[in-house]
């Protein structure tokens, strides 16, 4: 397995920034990731996947590791008529590509999820989730390679510790994940979760799992911009969280703010919403700005520095902080 030195890392993220990594490795195997983890004990380490979720602002002072460790494999009893699926997907499988593999065979449980741009391995880390689905509710078990020990650690569903946006594996780093079980059904039924979804699904009496995704990739074509064309980690900041009392108040001057009631008491709002009423919608401050058909997402019009999407970053979470008390948390990964 070849090392790079002074590696160029601006095709490994979305955003296309630019910024050298000291040492970059891109094992094929398990053998060879156990490889390059104990030919560098002592280097600062990043697992890349697609870099759909990152972007770098500096050099990274360390070990980059972009795996490419693909397969994909049937661990379901072999009874035809079994209910439930298992596949142990490995993590540098393309998502979506895994995704229409799965709608194509009838197996539900990820559809929602359709045209989300990374790996596999990338889903169980940031708990990826899209019109009122997420990941975690069809895992059943994430191997991963711990980086200090080199040993294959395996996590049920419940020691992932997922949360919003987040897993024991963003937490900690700690984690290298190798591949993904999933408990996928046969059986669809379409449940309504999802205003945009809902109305591009109001024609068809009884959507087939083929129908759910096909309306989620148009939804998402209108309203998200292809980072291939216009550099973006899609959504960058996660919808806050709030007290009852707080929704009421900005209610107050902003009736239409949207208000999910949680099972802790607290209202999830939209931080789309709250970025568009700041003034923030397609604004644009020099190479960033946030993108014209959905103000979650920034985009970069042109910079290789990351720096610049961190100072407008600064400058929306100031100005909604100001008008709505809210901090609005960013979802990408700085570097």
């Amino acid at each position: 397995m070849d090392y790079y030195r002074q590696t160029q890392l601006k095709e490994y993220n979305s955003f296309k920034t630019e910024a050298f990594a000291k040492i970059l490795c891109k094992p094929g195997t398990i053998s060879e990731l156990r490889q390059c983890l104990s030919d560098f004990p002592n280097e600062k380490k990043l697992i890349i996947g697609k870099g759909c979720n990152l972007f770098f602002t500096k050099d990274f002072d360390g070990l980059v590791i972009c795996p490419n460790i693909k397969g994909l494999r049937n661990i379901s009893d072999e009874e035809e008529e079994d209910e439930d699926i298992f596949l142990e997907v490995n993590a540098s499988e393309d998502w979506d590509h895994f995704v229409a593999y799965c709608v194509e065979r009838g197996f539900a449980g990820l559809e929602n999820l359709s045209l989300i741009p990374g790996t596999v391995g990338a889903a169980p880390i940031q708990n990826i989730g899209a019109y009122g689905a997420e990941v975690k509710d069809v895992i059943r078990e994430v191997v991963a390679v711990d980086m200090e020990t080199g040993e294959t650690v395996s996590f049920s569903n419940a020691e992932c510790e997922f949360g919003y946006r987040n897993s024991i594996f963003k937490r900690t780093n700690k984690y290298l994940v190798i591949s993904v079980v999933f408990h996928l059904k046969r059986t669809f039924v379409y449940i309504p979760k999802y205003t945009d979804l809902n109305k591009e699904l109001e024609n068809i009496e009884e959507p087939s799992i083929q129908d759910v995704r096909d309306a989620v990739i148009r939804v998402r074509k209108r309203k998200l911009p292809d980072e291939k064309v216009l550099p973006n980690a899609g959504s960058f900041f996660k919808n806050p969280y709030i007290s009852k009392e707080h929704a009421n108040k900005i209610m107050t001057d902003y009736p239409s703010l949207p208000a999910y009631p949680m099972k802790d008491g607290l209202i999830k709002t939209s931080a789309a919403f709250l970025i568009d009423n700041a003034g923030y919608k397609g604004k644009r401050v020099g190479n960033i700005g946030t993108y014209p058909n959905q103000p979650l997402i920034i985009v970069n019009y042109g910079s290789s520095d990351g720096n610049e999407i961190v100072r407008f970053m600064y400058e929306v979470q100031k100005t909604v902080k100001e008008i709505f008390d809210i901090e609005l948390e960013p979802e990408v990964r700085i570097f």
